[in-house]
């Protein structure tokens, strides 16, 4: 795992949330306890980590909430977030432990983690970005790996829209779109667990160059939190080697409607000159009836 001297370390991390005026006693047990033993008490209960500490419940719900978070659902989702994201991918699934099918436990986590961005999500910052990408000149998307998938729904939807975005996930590409970047565009940074450095990269030089950047994450580093406007954290835990994506596309998706309620009359025009040139290319399998 991470140590304290790394500044991006879990545990730089997490004393760094520790108010300037310390914790009493109590909540220093719990701190100790989640620096300690960050593996266990991710996975475990308000009453269990009040256990480890030798606390009550109330004292971890206070705890977490001096750390900056609403309560210890918030803080554990975090918390395991950052701890998973210390781990390489056979470690990540050794960590996880997950019994019987893992298909339908895969399923059920990806039920579980939208149930949790539901009540988390803060639908103000889904405006906020809605409105930053129709006032933009452009987009530009920034999504690599398996993460290309929730860029590209978000990317295609925005073009849909009727405003200007474009997906960047080839290194070499992105480098020559941050090079055209100017003040008034928008860049969207994709990256969940380890984060791409090529991502981070892109988000600090946008910035750099003037540009609003917005990152859908579910663990920033200081780093691409530094360079960022907003960042929409999203569960992204899975049950094997690699993060879920399910929960990222919800947040694509949600974007994409939001946006499309910013100019009614504009994003309709567009996806009326869409249709008939989906009807011209002969694209879909069933035609639309047509009175």
């Amino acid at each position: 795992m991470t140590t304290d001297a790394e500044p991006d370390g879990f545990e730089s991390w997490l004393r760094g949330r520790v108010p300037e005026r310390g914790l009493r006693s109590k909540g220093a047990s719990v701190l100790q306890v989640l620096l300690t033993q960050p593996r266990r008490v991710s996975y475990s209960s308000a009453a269990e980590a009040a256990e480890l500490a030798g606390v009550n419940v109330a004292t971890v719900s206070r705890t977490a909430q001096a750390l900056g978070f609403s309560g210890w659902s918030d803080l554990q989702q975090e918390l395991r977030a950052r701890y998973l994201s210390s781990l390489s991918a056979p470690e990540v699934a050794a960590a996880q432990q997950t019994e019987g099918e893992l298909g339908g436990a895969s399923m059920r986590r990806d039920l579980e983690s939208l149930a949790l961005l539901t009540r988390r999500l803060d639908e103000q910052l889904l405006r906020t970005t809605a409105e930053a990408i129709a006032q933009s000149r452009r987009t530009v998307i920034v999504a690599n790996g398996s993460y290309f998938s929730v860029g590209s729904a978000l990317g295609h939807n925005v073009q849909l829209a009727g405003y200007e975005a474009t997906v960047v996930h080839d290194d070499a590409e992105l480098a020559n779109a941050v090079s055209r970047i100017e003040p008034g565009d928008v860049l969207i940074a994709i990256s969940f667990w380890r984060l791409y450095q090529s991502t981070v990269t892109a988000a600090q030089e946008a910035h750099d160059r003037g540009a609003r950047v917005f990152a859908l994450t579910d663990a920033a580093s200081p780093a691409l939190a530094a360079a960022s406007e907003q960042i929409l954290l999203i569960p992204a835990e899975g049950v094997a080697f690699f993060p879920s994506l399910v929960p990222g596309l919800a947040v694509a998706q949600a974007i994409a409607a939001q946006l499309s309620t910013v100019d009614p009359d504009r994003t309709r025009r567009s996806i009326e000159a869409a249709e008939t040139q989906w009807s011209r290319f002969r694209l879909l399998h069933r035609q639309p009836r047509r009175d």
